[in-house]
């Protein structure tokens, strides 16, 4: 059954077939959803025959995904996806919510949510004999892309800022990538390896320019409604979950919003969660246009200390807006120094967030001072990434453990 009917633009609207274009519209660079034959899914499956499935990984939703089976069997391609979803007393406590819970993107074989559109990436990179698989990333996503590639013998190249954390270069050096980094940003990483691409003949995964990479990361809403529906709280009609996830070029949450409209296309479910996008006040260019009710996108000179997230330019900002408009979600802003003790809190809870990861349950802090969040509202909140990805900004949200001489005498006078 070929489920993958081509693209549609976000922007125009144009209609393209799956072999007409790679990329994004020619007509005016706007980001392309994939369309899937709806009709010949519901045909051919039911929720039962996903949720019976017994792979533990994004590749059980492969009826809902547009490439193949990619094979990898054994490999960590084959281990994207399938996170756990903790449910902390404490934090809930501490806020006032009735429920809440966490999805832990960090458990993932490159600890972070990119292995998703990694591992989609890559599976069409061989369905298209690609030779070379390449991308910009300020670490996460090149650490995804080296690590799904490395698993099944692909060749990758990855551009990052020479700024970027050193474990994060770390991991794209020992899955064997190739790495040049560069003297500049994300958004001239992200410009040079288009140009490389376009150059050298390389198939590009670029986040909000691939259009399978939200492809990918649309497996994190798929995983949501099964977590949920196992769980028959999607059964009550007056149930609607609230969705915080932390938001930079905006691909994460516009992958998120196309799971949960596919899944609402084949009527698999009925109410649509509310997504709430967080932003770092200083890498805010979505939740500015988002705020002044246009779809427009400014750039700014992001600064930020949660580096996955610092974006100057976001390359799918346009439906990282609609994603919290359409759903009846918002955004929200929020300091360094609030990702910092988010970092801090939900390490109290057994949750260990790099920043960008932790940004999100900041938001959700924010939310609920605001009122945007009552004491009822389900919440579920994504942690996008391990805190072993940037030990220097994890140091910064605790006191420093202090130096004793080895005596009982020392314990004593420390010890609380």
């Amino acid at each position: 059954m070929n489920k993958f009917l081509g693209y549609h633009c976000s922007l125009c609207e144009q209609e393209y077939a799956f072999n007409e274009v790679q990329y994004t519209c020619p007509k005016d660079g706007g980001n392309l959803d994939v369309v899937l034959d709806y009709a010949a899914i519901r045909k051919n499956y039911k929720p039962e025959d996903i949720t019976s499935g017994v792979e533990a990984s994004l590749w059980r939703y492969l009826p809902l995904l547009p490439v193949p089976d990619p094979g990898g069997l054994g490999t960590p391609l084959r281990a994207a996806g399938w996170t756990p979803v903790f449910s902390p007393p404490r934090l809930a406590a501490r806020l006032g919510l009735e429920s809440l819970w966490i999805k832990d993107e960090s458990r993932n074989p490159t600890a972070s949510f990119k292995d998703r559109a990694s591992a989609v990436v890559v599976g069409r990179a061989r369905e298209i004999g690609a030779q070379v698989v390449v991308t910009a990333s300020t670490g996460n996503a090149g650490a995804a892309l080296a690590g799904m590639s490395a698993a099944v013998e692909q060749k990758a190249v990855i551009f990052a800022p020479r700024t970027a954390p050193p474990a994060k270069i770390a991991q794209l050096l020992i899955f064997g990538a190739q790495v040049l980094l560069v003297d500049g940003t994300y958004d001239d990483a992200f410009d040079l390896t288009i140009l490389a691409a376009q150059e050298f003949g390389w198939y590009c995964r670029n986040t909000g320019y691939n259009p399978f990479t939200a492809e990918g990361k649309k497996t994190a809403a798929l995983e949501i409604w099964e977590f949920f529906t196992r769980e028959k709280r999607f059964e009550n009609r007056d149930w609607r979950l609230n969705v915080f996830v932390s938001v930079g070029d905006g691909n994460i949450i516009s992958g998120l919003h196309k799971g949960f409209k596919d899944l609402m296309a084949l009527g698999w479910l009925e109410q649509m969660p509310r997504i709430y996008g967080v932003q770092a006040e200083g890498s805010a260019a979505i939740a500015n246009a988002f705020f002044a009710g246009t779809e427009t996108i400014t750039p700014v000179s992001a600064k930020t200390l949660a580096d996955s997230i610092s974006v100057d330019l976001p390359r799918d900002g346009v439906r990282a807006v609609r994603a919290a408009r359409q759903t009846g979600g918002s955004y929200v802003l929020v300091s360094d120094d609030e990702i910092l003790v988010a970092i801090a809190e939900l390490g109290k809870a057994g949750i260990f967030a790099e920043p960008a990861g932790a940004t999100s349950y900041a938001g959700l802090v924010k939310a609920v001072q605001q009122g945007l969040i009552g004491s009822s509202d389900p919440v579920l909140v994504l942690n996008t990434g391990s805190g072993l990805k940037d030990v220097k900004a994890a140091m910064q949200a605790v006191v420093e453990a202090p130096i004793i001489e080895p005596t009982l005498a020392a314990v004593k006078r420390v010890i609380k």
